[in-house]
């Protein structure tokens, strides 16, 4: 296993974690097989979606904002940042991807996010 950090700027932001997951694939020296990249928060995620239009991943985040407000009076968590607990459940915290070749297998238009719910943070990202 190896794991690297990601930085965030924004409260919420989705950050392409693609290059660094492939970079960890080789360090390790996985040439076949399936890893599972994995975030250890609550309040953020990883999924895998469209990288080529950076409209998607703003429409993602104004659509999960809009289903899970940030600010809402019957929230009991006294951490005031359930909305970020709820984004997170609904995303996942992990995806398992087929690595052939050395090489992680995406779709073509298919990235790696880290998805940030509660940010600007330092986020770990596990690869085994």
């Amino acid at each position: 296993m190896k794991t690297f950090d990601v930085q965030t700027h924004t409260h919420d932001q989705f950050v392409n974690i693609t290059d660094q997951v492939q970079k960890t694939v080789t360090e390790l020296g996985i040439t076949d097989g399936v890893i599972t990249v994995y975030t250890p928060h609550t309040t953020c995620a990883v999924t895998i979606n469209e990288n080529e239009d950076p409209n998607v991943v703003a429409d993602m985040i104004q659509q999960f904002d809009a289903m899970v407000p940030w600010q809402q009076p019957f929230y009991a968590h006294e951490g005031g940042n359930t909305a970020a607990h709820i984004k997170t459940t609904l995303v996942g915290s992990s995806v398992q991807l087929i690595v052939a070749f050395g090489n992680v297998q995406l779709g073509m238009w298919q990235g790696i996010f880290l998805c940030e719910f509660d940010g600007p943070r330092i986020r770990h990202v596990w690869v085994q």
